[in-house]
């Protein structure tokens, strides 16, 4: 009796979806602050370790819309359970990992349940809340993304700090299993009753594309941006041309792109300046982690605490920036937000140094905390404010898909830099500071740098380089070489988020502003429960 009562009760069958949302996310964040863990423990290079990030973004990116589609074939509630359960059992093998090539995998596998999971969530909110009640309920499923960006950094630093990095992946079986049970006694089998086509050879461009291009960005600076990098990309950029053809050619069957939405202007706008921020999000979580702990010796517990106050004050100001939208209009929040972010990163930059401290970069985080709680709900608000109802479902699987893009190309972009500017910056600081070793020395002390950059490779070669007798004076040398590495790759790897930013102002400025007077006697659109199927 008491289960049948759950089942009609739509708060617990958001808490259940809730849930599920919040493993995906906290995977998208927890692994960064374990990256320099995972780097040691399995001898893994600065472009594998990135790529334990990469693989996980880049697979949920390209299978978002096909699950939303196999959702409206099979039903929602059956995608979301295949999804949780693939992406425990994922979790547990990543946890087991022995090599680098053993957890890119398995994070690829990670990737896939999550993209299962995704689409299906908000699928199921539009279809057990009436109209009356779902904004509070997307309200509430919107804020897991505050609590799992908080939790991300200060869980994953607890967890590696205490128990070693595996466990920031065995912590999702007991959530995955409580989250199976759920499913299966309180979320309703829901079917939109509509027949529906699978585009097979859309996500076959689509998926092809998109490998193709992240590929190249990745690994670029691995091969040396050679002809087969080039290819690749080239090859990416002919695909994804295709992809579109093929897509103009089904506009009246059911796409995985209906080109109707981007008639919205406000939402092609805001659909881009959503990518822009993905990107510039990872522009600063990437390189400021890496160097905290790599750089400055901080713990990921301690990294992970540095990193707090951001999101802690964006959850604060989010409901508050929520309300302005509608006094003052979206757009004029969102441009608040996105200054307000870029002069939160450039601050960051500006502070950090060879002996900065985790309170030296609290009042740059605050700004950014400022900033990202400006952005998520005027962004939401106005991108769907103006899209036909009936599109409304695609419409929400197509911006999601394209944060999430803006999420690969921002990891695999500013993983490229990153690396670019360490291994240069180290190289060049190597043979500076060489010059105060005798001349019999200087060849072994160049030699124990990583191609890489890797400051834990480095150090393991350096005292067998050099004489013994030299050996104190090389350490000294090599750990101010890759202290100068780390700040100078941090400096200049942090003008690609400010820039795009400033470029997600500009298409802010050119969007049409939207005030509850301007919308008064309009009435807003709601998904349809079928067409929320396709997020």
């Amino acid at each position: 009796m008491r289960v049948s009562r759950w089942r009609s009760n739509p708060w617990v069958v958001l808490t259940t979806l809730a849930l599920g949302f919040y493993m995906t996310l906290l995977d998208l964040t927890i692994v960064n602050v374990a990256m320099p863990d995972i780097m040691s423990d399995l001898g893994a290079s600065l472009d594998q370790a990135l790529w334990t990030v990469s693989a996980y973004a880049l697979v949920l990116a390209v299978l978002l819309i096909t699950a939303g589609r196999l959702g409206d074939l099979y039903g929602p509630r059956s995608l979301f359970l295949a999804g949780v359960v693939v992406f425990t059992l994922a979790s547990v093998v990543c946890g087991l990992a022995q090599s680098p090539a053993e957890l890119i995998a398995t994070r690829a596998v990670q990737g896939l349940g999550a993209a299962l999971m995704g689409p299906q969530t908000m699928a199921l909110i539009v279809s057990v809340f009436p109209p009356e009640r779902r904004g509070a309920a997307m309200g509430v499923w919107g804020s897991v993304a505050g609590v799992a960006t908080i939790s991300g950094p200060t869980l994953g630093g607890l967890l590696v700090s205490t128990a070693g990095w595996r466990w920031i992946f065995f912590v999702n079986l007991p959530i995955g299993i409580a989250v199976v049970v759920m499913t299966l006694l309180v979320v309703p089998d829901i079917r939109s009753g509509r027949a529906h086509r699978f585009d097979v050879t859309g996500v076959v461009l689509a998926s092809a594309a998109l490998l193709a291009l992240c590929f190249g960005l990745q690994e670029g600076q691995r091969y040396g941006w050679n002809g087969m990098i080039i290819g690749c990309i080239a090859a990416g950029a002919v695909l994804a041309a295709v992809f579109l053809l093929h897509q103009r050619s089904r506009q009246d069957r059911e796409p995985l792109l209906p080109f109707a939405v981007f008639r919205d202007r406000n939402f092609t706008l805001m659909s881009l300046i959503a990518g822009l921020i993905a990107m510039s999000m990872l522009g600063l979580v990437l390189p400021l982690n890496l160097y905290l702990q790599s750089d400055l010796g901080m713990s990921a517990l301690r990294a992970g605490l540095t990193l707090a106050p951001s999101p802690l004050v964006s959850m604060a100001v989010a409901p508050f920036a929520g309300r302005m939208s509608d006094r003052v209009g979206g757009k004029y929040v969102l441009m608040f937000g996105l200054v307000m972010y870029g002069c939160g990163i450039a601050l960051v930059s500006r502070l950090a140094g060879p002996d900065s401290d985790w309170y030296t970069f609290t009042p740059a985080l605050l700004v950014t905390g400022l900033g990202t709680g400006c952005l998520l709900a005027p962004l939401a608000a106005e991108a769907m404010r103006g899209v036909e109802p009936r599109l409304a479902g695609a419409a929400s699987g197509v911006n999601n898909t394209i944060r999430q893009l803006g999420s690969v190309i921002g990891s695999a972009g500013i993983g490229a830099l990153m690396q670019h500017e360490l291994t240069s910056q180290v190289r060049s600081g190597a043979r500076a500071r060489a010059t105060a070793l005798p001349g019999s020395a200087r060849d072994g002390f160049l030699g124990a740098f990583a191609a890489d950059g890797s400051r834990a490779a480095g150090a393991r070669h350096v005292a067998a380089s050099v004489p013994r007798e030299l050996a104190a004076t090389a350490g000294r040398l090599a750990r101010e070489v890759y202290a100068d590495g780390y700040l100078a790759m941090v400096h200049t790897t942090m003008l690609l988020p400010v820039c795009a930013l400033a470029v997600g102002l500009l298409a802010c400025c050119a969007a049409t502003s939207h005030t509850r007077r301007a919308a008064a006697g309009k009435k807003p659109a709601a998904p349809a429960p079928a067409d929320a199927a396709a997020r």
